[in-house]
């Protein structure tokens, strides 16, 4: 792998992962679904999106790129075989009232069957600036079994699986050129809603999340371990979340127990920005007075539910206040989430899928120039 090097004296900025789908793609989807089109002209259509979304991010300036997960149907089900799974109980319910569902595990035993590694070295043709990749979490696919396991496959034989296959998934990102990887546990957040509707969910799952991704964390090299973040935020479906009614001081302190190189945490959208900040600090300091190792973390400065732009003043606002709280040389940005985790999402709040996709690459322009002021003024005042 290239080793990731936060860069010395100036805020590092990225991408969560996922960014909306042009409508046209979206429609080649459920055509090749209903074979009114050829899988070779699904691909060709992935192809020139793939290709759009690394030149676009280009263009905004942003110093490491991926494909935007073009290619995908959805965070978690890449890998996945489509006849080895069932529909499975619901995982979310949003705010707008629509709900996901889990992927269930039809037979026994769990195995990746595609590689987020394949994305990478799909996009490096495209560019040679720095990529990173977004992965699936080994706790959203634990929620693939119950906890009565599946037909003499124990539960504890699944969950070696999945953390194998995990860390086998990151590995592969590195080897094929990945310099930073990023988990996806919308998850987190989630587990401390209740919400009967959503029967998996409870504080009592975070833990065991937590333990699932240090044993994944484990298995990894020092050196590949420092460049995996690990991402939080409420969820981003049709422009709406599922977990922002979670109080966040719940979350934080959990959160830092897990073995990450770097964290991804939603602020932009949430009632006090700021508030994230302090409790983000809070843990940073108490992980240093316990002899511990502090993360980077990289927060939220622009909101991918909300079509308003935001502006490269506002972004440097937004991290020279965070910067109260958090080191500079442990602080950067990112958006909140994913901009379109779900390949079909209409994107009701932006109007359309291609408006939303133009949105998005204005607002990681004024990320990218937003922290690079902020860069600025911080080092000018020597902090």
């Amino acid at each position: 792998m290239t080793q990731a090097v936060w860069p010395e004296g100036v805020l590092p900025t990225e991408q969560v992962g996922s960014l909306p789908r042009p409508a046209r793609l979206q429609r080649t989807v459920l055509d090749a679904e209903i074979g009114v089109v050829s899988q070779a002209e699904l691909r060709e259509e992935q192809e020139l999106a793939v290709k759009d979304t690394i030149e676009r991010l280009t263009q905004t300036g942003s110093p490491i790129v991926s494909d935007g997960e073009q290619r995908r149907q959805s965070f978690a089900s890449y890998p996945l075989a489509s006849d080895s799974v069932e529909e499975g109980p619901v995982f979310a319910v949003f705010a707008d009232g629509h709900h996901r569902v889990v992927p269930s595990l039809a037979r026994a035993p769990f195995r990746f069957h595609s590689w987020a590694a394949d994305d990478v070295r799909a996009a490096r043709q495209y560019t040679e600036l720095p990529l990173k990749q977004a992965v699936i979490s080994p706790s959203m696919l634990s929620l693939m079994v119950p906890e009565t396991g599946l037909d003499g496959y124990s539960r504890g034989e699944f969950l070696g699986d999945v953390v194998e296959g995990c860390a086998e998934d990151i590995r592969r990102c590195f080897r094929a050129g990945a310099i930073r990887v990023s988990i996806d546990f919308t998850e987190g957040r989630l587990a401390l809603r209740r919400d009967l509707r959503a029967p998996w969910a409870g504080p009592q799952a975070l833990a065991g999340f937590i333990d699932l991704l240090n044993r994944v964390l484990d298995r990894l090299s020092d050196t590949e371990r420092s460049a995996v973040g690990v991402h939080t935020c409420p969820g981003n479906d049709n422009d709406s979340a599922h977990s922002a009614d979670v109080d966040y001081a719940e979350l934080i302190p959990e959160l830092f127990q897990i073995e990450a190189g770097y964290f991804l945490v939603q602020a932009a959208s949430e009632q006090e920005p700021d508030r994230v900040a302090r409790l983000v600090g809070r843990e940073l300091t108490s992980l240093r007075g316990a002899g511990r190792a502090a993360p980077r973390v990289l927060i939220g400065v622009t909101n991918p539910t909300n079509p308003k732009l935001e502006t490269a003043e506002g972004v440097r606002d937004q991290l020279l206040r965070a910067a109260r709280f958090i080191p500079a040389e442990l602080l950067g940005s990112t958006d909140d989430c994913g901009f379109s985790p779900y390949l079909i999402d209409d994107k009701p709040r932006h109007g359309s899928p291609d408006f939303a996709r133009d949105v998005a690459f204005a607002k990681i322009a004024a990320r990218v120039r937003g922290t690079e002021l902020a860069s600025s003024e911080l080092a000018g005042s020597g902090s």
